[in-house]
């Protein structure tokens, strides 16, 4: 691995966007887009006759939009995928497959966009081109061949548009499988596990008027300014309307402390808004201890308790009382990292709270231990009473555009009875009634053989998944596999027997006129609507792919549903629950919010209550020389798509190759700041990282993904939600000779 002589490390800034965010924007814009392109998506993105950025999923205010709804990560975004650049046969045919695998994922990425069909066929070094009726019938002829159809895996991005995702899963179940696994297996699945269980819904319980107007906002493993800088206004107004935010977090991001808001003068010339009331800076995967802590202080105080909510709404009380005294404080304190007076300063501010807000990431949900953490903060949210009332409940932040609404649809590899019961009577057809592969299930099966086919309708699926070189193996093991992409990325290079490049529209491109629907972290439903000429024309909706796909494989006319989207909605009205007369609410400006029953205190558990839990403490036990890994983002990345090599939040430019580690560590440790080193964990190695001194607590560190990746073992996941824990995983460091 090539190393990274240019890396450079400054101090932090201390506030985040303002004038600095403004001009990487349009530097960004200009770069990709150029003038008109650019100021053509500026004025419409997340605009209700617009298009909904496909970076991250925060949800759009629903009346009053700002003339520039966006920030500056979703400008990398939607100008990414806007290039002017794009590549088809000659470039395939300058660069073989093995070469292309020698550089960067900065570089893939920066090609520019997919402009034809491409298939690599046994043996070959390329790719060439292929028409679109001939990939069709390839797919359909691997599928058709396959003993069982649970012999193929059907992976989705949380970029897929509501028609498409629901018309894949028909397609799918159509086949005969449920195997559907996606991009919430590895982000939030731990969030809807632990909320299904608790609460009756997986999904986020507040509006935006609720976050703005909240008296206290628990910010917990997570990065604004970097994964969903829109938030941060919305923290500003909270603020300013008198919350108080509480910041939980490894690393003091600087998106947690100090806000410029780039359409503000005062974020322009002034200081901006201090946003943090108090950081606690926990160790990693110490959530647990930390809300036991609380609830307990809470608990012993009496103050902030909500006991006529709990006596009516809840069961599991008294079981979570009697669990909790088992603990002390002080050592609850210790495994959590944080001082026992600023557990008792964070537990008073919770208590007088009239309305308490707690908005996570994946900070919580990548741990294997990582459904108790959300168990554990449903715990502490109910023992105020702080779920289905005017500024309180939760709000889990989600990372892709539309991944909830992909889930909404019936991507899920276990969907409920009633909701396969409603699809096969729609449709005339028996689904497959039992439970499908999971990502980590899908690798393992590849891996095993069986399972030999594989598309991925969008995202990287080899640099999203954890175990690269398992993951990597399971690919190559398969008979065909097949991306339907916008650009080029690391899953087109390693690959199966045959393998299949079917370029897509992306959300910003025109559809014939038509527009398509999408769901944000917080369940409204929008219309979006493509404004740019497409990149070539050779390019396909994902519904349009679909429709071959469903011909070649299953002899299926679907050609109507290409023609006219409003009919997919028409069966989605009928088959989703919360979806009844979908096209006439989508219709409505700004669109609709789906049903969340806990809203009105309502819980559909099989009890028809809210459950308090009780979750063991899982000391961190590291051996004298490990370290507790966990993996992030950089700023100049989405996902795993690297927009840039630069990471301005944390001082780094020009790498990506980094440790974050305490300074202390790095000098007991017997290693100098900027030193080369590798890390690994059991047999697994990731070379040629550079020590960075940070603000992290001891014995942690943290790496960027998906170079580390590497390191997370295909078996090292959460209990229930198998979300692999790349937020948790110990390694050693080792000098390079």
């Amino acid at each position: 691995m090539a190393s990274e002589p240019n890396v450079k490390i400054t101090p932090p800034p201390d506030s985040a966007t303002g004038v600095t965010s403004i001009q990487k924007s349009l530097e960004v814009a200009m770069r990709d887009a150029g003038p008109l392109r650019a100021l053509r998506l500026f004025t419409t993105v997340n605009q209700t006759s617009g298009f909904d950025c496909p970076s991250c999923a925060w949800p759009d205010p629903h009346d009053d939009r700002h003339t520039f709804e966006f920030c500056e990560n979703g400008v990398k975004a939607f100008t990414d995928e806007a290039t002017r650049a794009t590549i088809g046969r000659d470039f395939f045919a300058q660069h073989s497959v093995a070469d292309l695998a020698q550089q960067s994922d900065h570089w893939l990425n920066a090609q520019g966009r997919l402009a034809e069909p491409l298939v690599l066929r046994p043996g070959a070094t390329h790719y060439t081109p292929i028409d679109w009726t001939e990939a069709f019938k390839l797919t359909g002829q691997a599928l058709k061949a396959l003993d069982s159809p649970d012999g193929a895996i059907f992976y989705t991005s949380g970029r897929t548009s509501n028609e498409a995702a629901f018309l894949y899963q028909l397609f799918v179940r159509r086949f005969g499988t449920n195997n559907l696994p996606d991009c919430s297996n590895m982000c939030h699945e731990s969030s809807g596990a632990g909320l299904d269980e608790t609460i009756g819904v997986g999904k986020s319980t507040v509006t935006l008027d609720d976050l703005e107007h909240a008296g206290c906002i628990l910010l917990i493993g997570q990065n604004p300014a970097t994964n969903h800088p829109r938030m941060l206004s919305s923290l500003q107004t909270a603020v300013r309307n008198g919350a108080k935010i509480i910041s939980i977090n490894p690393l003091p991001e600087v998106g947690l402390m100090r806000f410029k808001h780039p359409q503000e003068v005062s974020g322009i010339l002034g200081n901006g808004t201090a946003l943090t009331t108090l950081f606690l800076q926990v160790r990693i995967n110490g959530d647990v201890p930390l809300f036991k802590a609380l609830a307990k202080v809470i608990l012993e105080s009496g103050h902030g308790v909500d006991q006529a909510f709990i006596d009516q709404y809840t069961a599991g009380f008294d079981d979570f009382v009697t669990g909790l005294r088992q603990h002390g404080l002080a050592t609850l304190s210790e495994q959590a990292g944080v001082s026992e007076a600023q557990i008792r300063q964070a537990a008073a501010t919770i208590a007088e709270a009239p309305g308490v807000i707690c908005c996570w990431a994946m900070g919580l949900t990548q741990h294997q231990n990582a459904v108790d953490n959300i168990r554990e903060l449903v715990n502490l949210m109910l023992l105020g009473g702080n779920v289905g009332k005017p500024n309180a409940g939760f709000f889990c932040v989600r990372g892709h555009s539309n991944v909830q609404g992909d889930r909404t649809m019936g991507i899920y590899e276990k969907p409920s009875p009633l909701f396969l019961q409603k699809l096969g009577a729609e449709f005339d057809f028996s689904p497959p009634q039992h439970h499908g592969y999971d990502t980590v299930a899908a690798i393992e099966a590849m891996h095993a053989g069986d399972a030999t086919v594989f598309l991925a309708m969008g995202g990287n699926f080899l640099s999203a998944t954890p175990d690269t070189e398992y993951t990597a193996e399971a690919l190559r093991r398969c008979d065909l596999t097949v991306q339907i992409s916008t650009k080029l990325n690391r899953s087109h290079l390693v690959t199966g027997r045959t393998a299949l490049i079917l370029p897509c529209l992306g959300r910003t491109d025109k559809d014939g006129g038509q527009f398509v629907t999408t769901e944000s972290s917080l369940s409204y439903v929008a219309k979006s609507a493509g404004v740019i000429t497409p990149a070539s024309p050779h390019l396909k909706s994902e519904v349009a792919i679909l429709c071959g796909l469903a011909e070649s494989t299953l002899g299926l006319d679907w050609s109507a549903y290409a023609a006219n989207y409003g009919l997919i909605r028409d069966h989605i009205s009928r088959v989703v629950p919360g979806c009844e007369d979908y096209a006439e609410r989508v219709d409505a400006p700004g669109g609709f919010c789906m049903d969340i029953p806990p809203k009105r205190r309502v819980f559909p558990t099989p009890s028809g209550k809210a459950h308090f839990s009780v979750t063991p403490l899982r000391p961190i036990e590291l051996a004298q020389n490990e370290y507790l890994m966990m993996t992030i983002r950089s700023h100049d990345q989405f996902n795993t798509t690297i927009y840039g090599l630069d990471d301005r939040y944390r001082g780094i430019f020009q790498g990506r190759r980094i440790v974050l580690m305490h300074a202390e560590d790095i000098r007991e440790g017997g290693f100098v700041p900027e030193q080369s080193v590798d890390l690994r964990h059991q047999h697994r190695v990731a070379e040629n990282f550079i020590l960075v001194p940070y603000d992290i607590p001891r014995r942690c560190v943290a790496t960027y993904f998906p170079e580390a990746n590497v390191l997370i073992p295909i078996d090292r996941y959460a209990d229930l939600s198998r979300t692999p824990a790349s937020k948790s995983t110990p390694v050693t460091i080792h000098r390079r000779a």
